[in-house]
């Protein structure tokens, strides 16, 4: 409630401002002055994130849920259109859809492992981020893995393309990986979600 209060009150006090000076996404509200000159930079953070937090390590974070929202949107629908990983593991025999395999995976014990895999690649993830933040020059999200060349030799518009491709999947997978969790446990349907 707080917060809606507080984006009207910032609506109202923005009415003076011109037209540069509002954001593109919400042009209500002023443009935020932080994302000024990252790649897929949309003027849309309405809560204004971004003046609390480094913006390094927001594009670190909307980087890599948008990397693991591509893979996890991928990998619901091959395993609801059939995909199975041979030999099934004991105790899940019987799962025929991606919703349905969550439970049996907890109750097998699955999951367990998942989330230990999870935690030691945060942990390990940190330290370079934390180099990052205290200013290394690495760039969030750089890893330094590059296996098909996609970015090596590139000229920087060529590179910032790339990057803009890969932000713009990536918030386009978290919005089909939140609708189609939704849509398969509201309805109990698989692939293609209707």
């Amino acid at each position: 409630m707080f917060c809606i209060i507080s984006m009207f009150q910032t609506a109202r006090a923005s009415t003076s401002l011109a037209a540069s000076e509002r954001s593109k996404a919400i042009p209500f509200l002023p443009k935020p002055a932080n994302l000024e000159g990252y790649v897929g930079d949309a003027g849309f953070d309405p809560l204004r994130v971004s003046d609390y937090f480094p913006m390094d390590y927001l594009r670190e974070a909307e980087l890599k849920h948008g990397r693991q929202a591509m893979l996890a949107t991928v990998g619901w629908i091959a395993v609801d259109m059939g995909m199975r990983v041979y030999p099934v593991a004991p105790g899940l025999e019987g799962v025929t859809s991606a919703a349905g395999a969550h439970d049996a995976a907890v109750a097998q014990g699955g999951m367990t492992s998942i989330f230990i895999f999870i935690a030691i690649a945060e942990m390990t993830s940190w330290i370079g981020v934390s180099q990052m933040l205290q200013g290394s020059g690495r760039a969030a999200g750089d890893f330094g893995f590059d296996p098909m060349g996609m970015i090596k030799g590139k000229s920087q518009a060529e590179v910032d393309a790339m990057k803009l491709k890969e932000i713009k999947n990536g918030r386009l997978a978290m919005l089909a990986f939140g609708g189609i969790c939704t849509q398969s446990v509201l309805n109990g349907s698989g692939f293609p979600y209707m």
